[in-house]
């Protein structure tokens, strides 16, 4: 079982990333927020999950173990495998999945590609009670996080090297300036929250 990885990036290829660890280089996939906070040649550090199927080994990184355990408690959902549950996470965070389950907000996973009606009924019947520990994780966000790839789009920006501050206020400034916004993926509003930041922003 990989457990977890640490080591140079060498390659990105949209969601998917190569890390260099000890000379052996595996293949992980990430949401596609994630890759965008990833450079070339840096150190990163991921949880892991490998799925083992007939035909292929997997592997899936997240940033932090909360969202493992929400990409755990999705696949034990029948009906769920790892893409969708990839997909849940490359549009939500685990705290907005934990408050679509509490409120019985079914429409949000609709939302996600690969799943139907029925499924996203059985995700927020089947975990509910389940998440209650990652339901105020985000409550520090104000009006980002009324987008659902608002809390993964702070945290890119935050990896990119801007302050925490300046992350929310870009993202808020970029869903209000686009009426649209809505149906913005998690890399759209990334590059339209960019295009709202100066370089004074920026962590030293």
């Amino acid at each position: 079982m990989i457990a977890s990885l640490r080591g140079a990036c060498i390659d990105i290829s949209g969601s998917s990333i190569v890390v260099d660890v000890g000379g052996v280089g595996y293949a992980v996939t990430v949401t596609p927020a994630h890759a965008l906070t990833i450079r070339l040649g840096s150190e990163v550090s991921l949880r892991t999950a490998l799925i083992v199927r007939d035909d292929e080994f997997a592997l899936f990184g997240f940033e932090s173990a909360d969202a493992l355990r929400v990409f755990d408690l999705l696949r034990s959902v029948s009906g769920v495998g790892p893409k969708s549950a990839m997909g849940v996470l490359a549009v939500m965070s685990p705290a907005e999945v934990a408050a679509a389950v509490g409120a019985e907000n079914d429409a949000a996973f609709r939302k996600v590609s690969g799943i139907g009606p029925k499924t996203a009924k059985l995700i927020v019947v089947a975990l509910a009670g389940k998440l209650v520990s990652f339901e105020h994780a985000d409550a520090s966000a104000p009006v980002s996080g009324a987008h659902p790839a608002a809390a993964d789009v702070i945290e890119a920006l935050v990896g990119l090297g801007w302050k925490d501050d300046a992350a929310t206020s870009a993202v808020d400034d970029a869903i209000a300036a686009n009426p649209n916004a809505a149906s913005l993926g998690a890399q759209a509003l990334l590059r339209a929250a960019l295009g709202t930041l100066r370089p004074s922003g920026a962590a030293r």
